[in-house]
C-alpha cells in the first residue's frame, strides 16, 4: 500500500464492549477452537456484560458458585477475551492543548487510576484501540517493545486483515521473555492472520564490533529496510529508573545506568538513548543497538506512541520533542504534567 494513501482515522470514542455474539464465529483457524475454560470464560462473560445479568445468576445458570464466576468475569479481562471501549472524551480541551504542544494528529488522553500499577494497563487498553482501529488491507505495521505495548494486545479484535504485516522495529532477547520484543511482534500478527517478521539479532549486541558485523548481514539488512517502510509504528518509551524494562531485563546494568545520565540519556525510544530534546546521546549502548533509528520514525505516516507515568515525564518530552510521534496515548496525570513543564527532578 503506497504510503500517500493511508488514511489516518481518528479514534471512536468508546464503547462496552467488544465480544462477538455467540452465533458470530470468531476468525480463527480451524484448528484453534476455544478450549473449555476459555468457552466459560465467553459464556460468564456474555451473561453478564451484554445479558445484564448479575454474578448470582450466572452462577445459577452455569452451575458454579459467585465466586468462581468472580474470578472467571477477572480472567475474562485479563485474558483479552473481554474488551472495554469507553464512549467519552473526558478532557478535550487538554488533548487538543497536548497535540498543539508537540505538532500531534491527536491526543488521546485517559483517566489516571488511584493505583498506579494499573497505569500500563489503562493505556496500553486505549492504544490497542487506536492501533486496532487504523489497520487496514495491505498495511505493514512495525512493534516497538515495553509493557504498555504487550499489553495493547489484549484490546484489540480478533479479526482478518489481508496482507497485513507486522515488523518488529528491533532485535530480539538471547533468553526468553514475555517482554520480548518477537513475543508482542508474533501475538500481534497472530490477532490479525499477519505475517510476521523479525530482526535476527540482538536488541543490544555483546560488543561495537559484534553489532557491525551483524549490521552487514543481508538477512539484517533486509529486515531493516523492511522495517523502514512501514506504514505505522507502534511505539512506547522506557526510563532509566531501577524497575525499567532495560534494567529488568539485565540489559544494562548500574554502572551502564550511571554513565547513560551522564551523558544526559533520560530513556529510550525505540531501544535508542536520547536525551531530553530527544538526541540520541554518544554512548557506547548505543553503539551496540540494533533497532530501527529514530531518524527512519520521520518517513512513517503514523507514529503511535503510548505511555504515561512520572518516571516517563522526561523521555515522553524527549521523544515527543522529535515532532516525529503523530498520535500520543497517555493519561491525564502525565498530560497535565507535560503541558506545564514539570517534568520532575
Amino acid at each position: 500500500m503506497a504510503k500517500s494513501t493511508l488514511v489516518r482515522k481518528k479514534v471512536e470514542p468508546f464503547s462496552l464492549v467488544s465480544m462477538p455474539e455467540p452465533s458470530t464465529p470468531m476468525l480463527m483457524p480451524a484448528d484453534a477452537a476455544p478450549r473449555p475454560e476459555e468457552a466459560l470464560m465467553a459464556r460468564a462473560a456474555w451473561a453478564y456484560y451484554v445479558e445484564g445479568l448479575t454474578q448470582n445468576d450466572i452462577a445459577r445458570k452455569l452451575g458454579l458458585n459467585r465466586v468462581r464466576v468472580n474470578r472467571i468475569l477477572a480472567q475474562a479481562r485479563e485474558r483479552g477475551i473481554v474488551q472495554v471501549r469507553v464512549n467519552s472524551s473526558l478532557a478535550i480541551s487538554t488533548e487538543a492543548a497536548l497535540a498543539k504542544r508537540y505538532g500531534l494528529d491527536q491526543a488521546i488522553i485517559v483517566p489516571t487510576p488511584s493505583d498506579p500499577s494499573l497505569l500500563p494497563h489503562s493505556i496500553a487498553t486505549a492504544a490497542g484501540v487506536v492501533l486496532s482501529d487504523r489497520l487496514q488491507d495491505g498495511m505493514s505495521v512495525g512493534v516497538g517493545w515495553g509493557r504498555t505495548l504487550r499489553l495493547s494486545v489484549r484490546a484489540m479484535e480478533r479479526r482478518q486483515i489481508h496482507d497485513l504485516s507486522v515488523v518488529s522495529l528491533l532485535g530480539g532477547l538471547t533468553r526468553g521473555s514475555v517482554m520480548n520484543t518477537y513475543e508482542t511482534a508474533s501475538r500481534l500478527a497472530d490477532i490479525y492472520g499477519a505475517g510476521c517478521f523479525y530482526i535476527a539479532a540482538p536488541a543490544y549486541a555483546d560488543s561495537e564490533a559484534t553489532a557491525r558485523v551483524l549490521r552487514a548481514q543481508s538477512s539484517v539488512q533486509d529486515a531493516f529496510e523492511r522495517a523502514r517502510k512501514i506504514d505505522i509504528a507502534f511505539l512506547s518509551v522506557g526510563s532509566l529508573t531501577e524497575d525499567s524494562t532495560m534494567r529488568r531485563l539485565g540489559l544494562l546494568d548500574k554502572a551502564d545506568t550511571e554513565s547513560l545520565r551522564a551523558t544526559g540519556a533520560v530513556g529510550d525510544f525505540c531501544a535508542h538513548l536520547i536525551d531530553v530534546h530527544g538526541k540520541v546521546v554518544d554512548h557506547p549502548v548505543n553503539r551496540r543497538v540494533l533497532a530501527l533509528a529514530v531518524d527512519d520514525l520521520r518517513d512513517v505516516p503514523t507514529v503511535i506512541l503510548a505511555s504515561g507515568g512520572q518516571d516517563k515525564l522526561k523521555v515522553l518530552h524527549a521523544a515527543l520533542s522529535l515532532k516525529t510521534v503523530t498520535i500520543f496515548v497517555t493519561d491525564e496525570t502525565t498530560a497535565h504534567h507535560l503541558l506545564a513543564n514539570d517534568l520532575g527532578d
